[in-house]
């Protein structure tokens, strides 16, 4: 782990539990979306640093209401309330990757995912939201489509989504290499979010 990573990662605790980000302050009318990016090498290290903070925010913050959503968790409920688990995991063993997630792009759509999170969860009720996960359900759901569509269940409730790879303010980069394009030529990308801490796309 690099001391830079270290460092930001002692940041996210005081900024998210700050009176200026959890009342939004200072972004105007835009949706509370922040992206913590990091190097994907350093996923086990972002994840032990989410455990810690979770257990802070029971032990020095109990006041807050803070939900924590690992999306390789909420698509294996989704899918096992759905009755598409089983089915899914012997596809994975019969057949390829590529026809699983033929399989599964009906259902493991961003609209349905985030309507499934809202039915399961009571955003508007969140001090915060923190989504992890990101790239262990990669290709079967694509965190930017996850991210432009919960705007319309978070209400003012901020999210805060942790994202193996770069992220400039603009572009989304998987892993520091796979890019979202934009949809429509000559425009620019736009996924509705904040840094949360400068210094994550540096490769």
């Amino acid at each position: 782990m690099s001391t830079s990573l270290s460092d930001r990662l002692n940041q996210i605790l005081p900024r998210v539990t700050s009176n200026d980000f959890l009342s939004s302050e200072g972004i105007g009318n835009d949706i509370a979306c922040h992206i913590f990016d990091y190097p994907a090498k350093d996923e086990l290290t972002v994840r032990e640093h989410i455990e810690m903070m979770m257990r802070r925010f029971a032990s020095h913050h109990s006041e807050l209401r803070v939900l924590h959503l690992n999306l390789l968790d909420v698509v294996v409920k989704y899918l096992k309330k759905r009755g598409l688990y089983d089915r899914a995991v012997e596809m994975q063993r019969t057949k390829d990757g590529a026809s699983l997630i033929r399989a599964l792009k009906g259902p493991l759509s961003a609209e349905k995912l985030r309507d499934f999170i809202a039915a399961e969860n009571d955003l508007a009720n969140e001090d915060l939201l923190l989504v992890s996960g990101v790239g262990s359900v990669w290709p079967l759901l694509r965190a930017h489509t996850l991210l432009n569509c919960m705007h319309t269940v978070m209400w003012k409730t901020p999210l805060v989504m942790f994202y193996p790879g770069s992220f400039d303010g603009k572009t989304l980069r998987l892993f520091g290499r796979i890019e979202k394009a934009s949809s429509k030529p000559g425009k620019d990308s736009y996924y509705r979010a904040f840094i949360l801490v400068p210094g994550g796309n540096e490769e």
